[in-house]
């Protein structure tokens, strides 16, 4: 069994932030979008990762054997970006005859690893969502079965968005598929979507479920993306201790927050939803349902609901901003 995770986008409706960062290592929740989905695959027993990286893709395979160095994976080269069918076909080599978990790299859902990775037949994750047009859907018969996996229908027939989640274990017939598409052209404005393979597979007469997640995490845009870290920290805790708090002079916390190794925070209101990155400085600041990068430098602000990059030196009053790293700004 192998996990591909495809992190080779570019993450454009989160500039200027990922300009110089991959999305998957935003910071989230004291963790990073891809770290989430990578510890939620080891939890379960996966072992072997292939990731298809390419934007920054030397970032991304840096932060995978820092963080994990004992872990068994392989790094795919998706130089030409052209959807996520692609990505996958670009994988045929690293995965072998393995059975495969897709899980998109910027795919945050809780739902239960081992129990899709234990199903006796494909399994694609779903989740109600109120406009699909913007989605892969998927029509569901009996027993969840999967009908038709249509990419962003004008006319949808369904509400049920394919979450980006995908657990097959007709691997050759994958292969064979994203093959056909690739072959024929079978391309939409240029880019080939896995859901295209999908139904071609069914239309072959393979069989996918559907399995719903509790929650979907929306990591795209900014303001998503905060609300994610907002509910990530609930659930993770997002509380700091003792020790910590007492090491920031003359602040407040209010939880739910996380607070990483190295940082320098005095006479500031730090919370509720906040993440720092590690050895962030913060000076006479208020800061709330924010996520800050590492290595920044922020004095004298008052923040809500904004992104600040690594390396970033922010200093004045100020409200609501989206910062990429190495940035410096004086609103003084």
């Amino acid at each position: 069994m192998k996990a591909i995770i495809p992190v080779a986008g570019a993450g454009t409706k989160l500039r200027p932030l990922t300009y110089t960062q991959p999305k998957a290592l935003i910071p989230l929740a004291g963790k990073t979008i891809l770290s989430v989905i990578v510890d939620q695959l080891l939890e379960a027993g996966v072992t072997d990762f292939v990731f298809v990286i390419g934007y920054l893709g030397e970032k991304i395979q840096r932060y995978i054997e820092k963080t994990y160095p004992h872990l068994n994976c392989t790094f795919v080269n998706q130089t030409d970006r052209r959807g996520t069918g692609h990505a996958i076909w670009l994988t045929r080599d690293a995965v072998g005859d393995d059975e495969m978990m897709i899980v998109l790299g910027d795919t945050v859902c809780d739902y239960d690893v081992r129990e899709v990775l234990n199903s006796e037949v494909s399994q694609i994750g779903v989740k109600k969502v109120d406009d699909p047009r913007s989605f892969g859907v998927a029509e569901l018969g009996e027993k969840d079965i999967v009908l038709k996996a249509v990419e962003k229908p004008l006319i949808p027939k369904s509400n049920m968005a394919m979450v980006g989640i995908y657990y097959i274990k007709e691997n050759k017939e994958l292969f064979a598929a994203l093959d056909h598409h690739l072959l024929n052209r079978a391309a939409s404005e240029g880019e080939y979507h896995l859901t295209n393979a999908l139904q071609y597979m069914i239309e072959t007469g393979i069989t996918f479920q559907a399995f719903r997640v509790n929650n979907w995490f929306d990591c795209g845009k900014k303001e998503s993306l905060l609300s994610t870290n907002a509910i990530l920290l609930k659930q993770m805790g997002g509380d700091i201790t003792e020790v910590q708090h007492h090491s920031y002079h003359n602040t407040v916390v209010i939880p739910p927050v996380s607070i990483a190794e190295g940082c320098h925070i005095t006479n500031s209101i730090i919370g509720p939803n906040v993440t720092i990155g590690e050895c962030t400085t913060v000076e006479f600041s208020i800061i709330k349902d924010s996520i800050i990068g590492s290595y920044a430098e922020l004095e004298e602000v008052v923040l809500k609901a904004s992104i600040i990059g690594n390396d970033a030196y922010v200093r004045g009053l100020s409200q609501s901003l989206n910062i990429g790293d190495n940035t410096e700004i004086d609103l003084g």
